[in-house]
């Protein structure tokens, strides 16, 4: 897999490059903003990840993955130091894929580019039988992933559509968490949970409805159907 590693820091790099390239990624290397955005031009030959540091010299790695998610749909994991949960939402709702926190240790990165690597085979997937979904004023278009509440279209990351769409599926029903894990990020490793809960947050934030999802403690979530 080819991977685009944005990171300022040459020691860094050149230590994560190294990792990266035993597990089998071709690791190009940007050191700045607009490095990254000129190596993600729509004629090349494509990455399959891009891990973005956010402490870049030219640019807020921020406003860098919003550009990037403006003129590609490939999967973008932040890596920076910033842990507070605002920091992450802020991150998925431009359109990243995934949020890692350091310091990481090298299995979870690893695990986290697989698991986002893997989106296509989420993204492909739908209801069986169904087009579409209706939720009260949130309707569901599983064939062009379009949501809308009230009629507006609401912007949702890859990841986001996905756990909605399955919450969705099924309103009232309990999803355990590791299901949701298991059928949204494709992967049964347990640290991605604090990343469904960001997701949750996310949606919430987004959708402008708080109640919709409804966390079952201890168990997982279940989706509450607003009224018509």
């Amino acid at each position: 897999m080819r991977l685009l590693l944005v990171e300022d820091d040459n020691h860094v790099a050149a230590a994560l490059s190294a990792v990266l390239a035993r597990h089998g990624f071709d690791v190009t290397h940007a050191r700045s903003g607009e490095e990254a955005l000129q190596a993600l031009v729509p004629e090349s030959d494509g990455f399959g990840v891009v891990l973005l540091d956010l402490g870049l010299p030219d640019q807020d790695g921020y406003e860098v993955c919003g550009k990037i998610r403006k003129r590609t749909g490939t999967p973008v994991i932040m890596v920076t130091a910033r842990a507070d949960v605002r920091s992450r939402i802020h991150g998925l709702n431009l359109g990243a894929d995934d949020y890692v926190v350091k310091p990481y240790d090298t299995g979870e990165l690893l695990a986290r580019i697989h698991a986002v690597s893997r989106r296509s085979v989420s993204d492909d997937a739908s209801v069986p039988g169904e087009t579409g979904l209706r939720l009260g004023p949130v309707r569901i278009e599983l064939p062009n992933r379009q949501v809308t509440v009230d009629g507006l279209i609401v912007q949702l990351t890859r990841k986001e559509f996905d756990l909605l769409a399955l919450l969705a599926q099924r309103p009232g029903v309990v999803f355990r968490r590791e299901q949701i894990i298991s059928e949204v990020w494709r992967t049964s490793w347990e640290g991605t949970g604090r990343t469904l809960e960001v997701h949750v947050a996310s949606l919430r934030s987004k959708l402008r409805m708080p109640a919709l999802i409804e966390t079952v403690r201890g168990v997982g979530y279940r989706l509450v159907a607003p009224a018509a």
